[in-house]
């Protein structure tokens, strides 16, 4: 055993080298650690401290262009009922504008023009009962428009909020350019108080008794030989008389002013 573990002694100063290195070649070990680590490490901690290394830089992300937005079906079916309506309105217009422009309307005129009492009296529970005898003027101005006068109309004669006496018109047809006069009796009962006889009586000594006509009368105008849908004609005439008891002379009408509306 003693004689295989022999050490043999290597001569440095006779040039021999040992055979195998004893670090490998290519690399550095030291105790103080890599030289060129060292140095880089001196270089950044030189003068002002230590210094982190330079941060990575990140290229941003590349924005995403943005999504097309698609015109849907539904999109054109609105735009196409738009475009449909807007096009049924300007021909209405139209429509509207060349019928008024041929047939030129006009509104009617209406006048009361005598209103007699045949009968007023007033019984102790303070019921009136009266009878009135109307004339009234209707003037059809319109050179193309006739007028249908139909069934269903109301008269009625009031004294403030209280209606003395009701009727109607007969049915009738109105021609272009024509006056039609209609003599009417309207009667009717009334239960008035003991403040509205005191104001009555008052108003007939200072003689300038107010009384409203109104009228609502169905009517279907004609254009030419067309006739159109059924719509009301509402007269109100402000009325101012000398007397209203008082039967047996003729009733004065001071004041008279008619207003015409329809009702659709």
């Amino acid at each position: 055993m003693a004689d295989h573990q022999r050490i043999h002694p290597v001569d440095l100063e006779a040039g021999q080298r040992p055979s195998a290195p004893l670090v490998p070649g290519g690399s550095f070990r030291s105790d103080k650690g890599d030289p060129a680590q060292r140095a880089d490490h001196q270089q950044r901690t030189r003068g002002h401290g230590y210094l982190p290394p330079p941060p990575r830089l990140v290229a941003p992300p590349v924005p995403l262009p943005p999504p097309k937005r698609r015109r849907g079906c539904c999109c054109r079916f609105l735009c196409c009922i738009v475009v449909t309506v807007v096009v049924l309105a300007v021909l209405a217009a139209a429509a509207v504008g060349a019928l008024y422009l041929a047939f030129d309307p006009k509104a009617p005129r209406y006048s009361v023009d005598r209103l007699s009492v045949s009968a007023f009296q007033v019984d102790p529970m303070m019921t009136a009962r009266a009878r009135f005898d109307v004339t009234v003027t209707a003037v059809n101005p319109n050179a193309r428009i006739g007028i249908y006068y139909e069934a269903g109309s109301s008269l009625s004669v009031w004294y403030e909020s209280y209606s003395l006496a009701q009727g109607a018109l007969p049915a009738f047809y109105q021609g272009h350019r024509n006056t039609t006069v209609l003599a009417l009796a309207m009667g009717g009962e009334v239960q008035l108080g003991s403040v509205v006889m005191t104001a009555l009586q008052d108003a007939q000594r200072t003689g300038a008794v107010p009384l409203v006509f109104r009228a609502d009368v169905p009517v279907r105008v004609e254009l030419g030989s067309f006739k159109l849908w059924k719509v009301t004609s509402k007269v109100r005439c402000d009325l101012v008389v000398d007397r209203l008891m008082d039967v047996n002379s003729p009733i004065k009408i001071k004041a008279s002013n008619c207003k015409f509306s329809l009702k659709l």
